[in-house]
């Protein structure tokens, strides 16, 4: 667009005026930059909260105070409980996504299928271990984490249960069910103390053996 200037203007009043006008794009990046920058140090800081002492102890004073901002900066980008939320899952889901079931669909249903499909989730289990044990903990009695948990997690585990329970008897897809829960990967891999293959191995047999 061009400039319109009076006539009578100055030389130096018309290279302000064109000075001013052509940074407000780069002004206006920075500006965009640094909203950016302090969404992403308020969700890093809800989640290292969350992955400590878990969602519900977790106030948005502490969010703001360990991200380093006012709590008026917090509310400008997330309004309530919810809204941050929404945004630290969806970042950790960005970051590292829970495996997709689809593409089990390679093996045949049964214990090919099985193996590749559990020792995935596990993999994911044992890459997240402290954030999703506090947030499962807490998502049994805290509202908003259990909201957000259903919304994130209920489809994954919906496609996990749908690919991976293909074929199976009713009492083996309740086993299934057992399986595939975070606390029984912890059960194995934590307390029973064996290794990855180990652990989808005796998950396997155990949905094997609960055939009737």
């Amino acid at each position: 667009m061009p400039v319109q200037l009076q006539p009578g203007t100055s030389q130096y009043e018309c290279t302000y005026a064109c000075n001013e006008i052509m940074s407000r794009p780069y002004n206006q990046s920075r500006r965009a930059e640094r909203t950016a920058e302090t969404r992403r140090r308020i969700v890093q800081a809800a989640v290292d909260l969350h992955g400590t002492i878990g969602p519900a102890r977790t106030s948005l004073s502490m969010i703001a105070e360990r991200a380093g901002v006012q709590r008026h900066t917090l509310y400008a980008h997330f309004p309530d409980e919810r809204a941050m939320a929404m945004a630290c899952s969806g970042h950790e889901f960005e970051r590292d996504p829970p495996p997709a079931a689809e593409a089990w669909r390679a093996h045949a249903p049964g214990p090919d299928r099985l193996r590749a499909g559990i020792a995935a989730i596990h993999q994911w289990y044992a890459r997240n271990p402290r954030l999703l044990a506090c947030v499962l903990r807490d998502a049994e009695h805290h509202a908003v984490t259990r909201e957000v948990s259903e919304l994130r997690f209920g489809p994954v585990v919906g496609g996990w249960h749908a690919v991976l329970g293909e074929g199976l008897a009713p009492a083996q897809r309740a086993m299934l069910h057992l399986m595939l829960g975070f606390p029984a990967w912890r059960a194995l891999a934590q307390e029973a103390g064996l290794d990855a293959g180990e652990a989808v191995a005796l998950a396997v047999r155990a949905i094997a053996a609960a055939a009737p």
